[in-house]
């Protein structure tokens, strides 16, 4: 079974996460994506950030209708901090007929040759990525799905294992949904439905 991990706080999850983890699902040849809720780093500043209970909650709400798509708290488990070479060692472990790609935005492809051990990742993984806007550009500029506009040395020697797909550009942020409740703005359209009525509920992100 080919398994796509969605690495993310979830802070909270928000239908531009689902967007993105439904096309994976649909049209990428992945069977299953797995929603990897990123737990509190215990070396950093807790901030806004929710307890990891709270957002793994929030995500098996958001996906509970979907399949395909699964929660997942298998970083719950490992010494913090942790790289992600070290969660995929540890997925590989306990399923080894399983195979493991990651998921993420072009943004992060770019900086992911600073990833620890990028180069071991790559020699046993796929990547599909999916696009983000310029971060300079307009408001209607995609970053290109070329590889080669993406002058990145790993497509020389990886290019293979990285697969660009054509998804929908969502630019939904949980900071952004966050600063808003605080507002009192109304940010339902942005949320799963029981998703919204667990931070309603718990009265999460109002201070």
């Amino acid at each position: 079974m080919k398994i796509g991990l969605y690495f993310g706080t979830f802070n909270p999850i928000h239908v531009g996460h689902l967007i993105i983890a439904n096309h994976m699902a649909e049209h990428s040849g992945l069977d299953q994506i797995w929603m990897v809720v990123t737990p509190h780093n215990p070396l950093k500043k807790k901030s806004t950030l929710l307890d990891d209970y709270h957002r793994l909650q929030m995500v098996h709400l958001a996906t509970e209708d979907f399949p395909k798509i699964k929660p997942s708290d298998i970083e719950f488990k490992l010494t913090q901090p942790n790289y992600t070479v070290n969660t995929l060692v540890h997925l590989e472990e306990k399923y080894p007929n399983y195979k493991f790609s990651l998921i993420m935005g072009e943004d992060n492809l770019r900086s992911f040759p600073k990833w620890k051990n990028y180069e071991a990742i790559l020699e046993h993984h796929e990547i599909y990525v999916y696009p983000r806007l310029e971060a300079q550009g307009s408001a209607d500029e995609a970053i290109s799905t070329n590889p080669e506009d993406l002058d990145l040395k790993i497509f020389q020697k990886y290019g293979t294992k990285i697969h660009m797909i054509d998804a929908p550009v969502v630019e939904i942020s949980s900071t952004f949904i966050r600063n808003n409740i605080k507002k009192g703005k109304n940010v339902q359209p942005l949320l799963p439905a029981k998703v919204w009525e667990y931070i309603d509920h718990n009265n999460f992100y109002k201070k």
